[in-house]
């Protein structure tokens, strides 16, 4: 009967360290996110903003600025997004998502912070279409953020975005992708 009540109380103090470790460490992932500037918004874009290339801009604007997150249309005709990394960084995409693309009008978007997700190393167009290059069937469009956490060009957004399109068309949508 000994036996039983150490185990038991070493069992209740090794799920005590436990717990504790748990709640220290989601605080200090929090507090090591803050320290190297990183944020988390999620937002909701309203106006004409289907089917006008916007989750592709705003997408290529996650790549540029080495953004995870995702974007998706809603049901109810507007975009909602999520973005985190550089503060500084996600500032600059807003402006981007705020001016729209050439087809998009009446833009207004609505942003709130968002928790950061550590483990988040990617930002996913859900369920892409495409009007313009008559792509119908819906496809996942994943960037996987760079390692070394740098910023790149427009232009080379641009190339990244359009090979991520490419190895992820399948089928009769395969070469569609290189179309402005």
């Amino acid at each position: 009967m000994h036996v039983f009540s150490m185990l038991r109380r070493r069992s209740l103090c090794i799920a005590t360290v436990s717990w504790t470790l748990v709640t220290i460490a989601f605080p200090l992932v929090q507090l090591n996110a803050k320290a190297q500037n990183v944020a988390a918004i999620s937002g909701i874009v309203t106006g004409n903003v289907q089917g006008v290339g916007f989750r592709a801009m705003i997408q290529r604007r996650a790549i540029r600025y080495n953004l995870a997150g995702s974007v998706e249309n809603k049901s109810d005709k507007t975009v909602q997004f999520f973005l985190q990394g550089d503060e500084d960084r996600i500032d600059k995409a807003l402006n981007a998502i705020r001016n729209g693309t050439k087809k998009s009008s009446d833009v207004n978007v609505s942003v709130s912070p968002a928790s950061i997700r550590p483990d988040l190393k990617t930002f996913t167009v859900v369920g892409w279409t495409s009007v313009t290059r008559n792509i119908a069937r819906p496809y996942d469009l994943v960037f996987n953020l760079r390692p070394d956490d740098t910023t790149i060009g427009k232009h080379e957004a641009k190339k990244v975005w359009l090979t991520i399109c490419e190895k992820t068309m399948k089928g009769a949508d395969s070469g569609k992708c290189d179309k402005d």
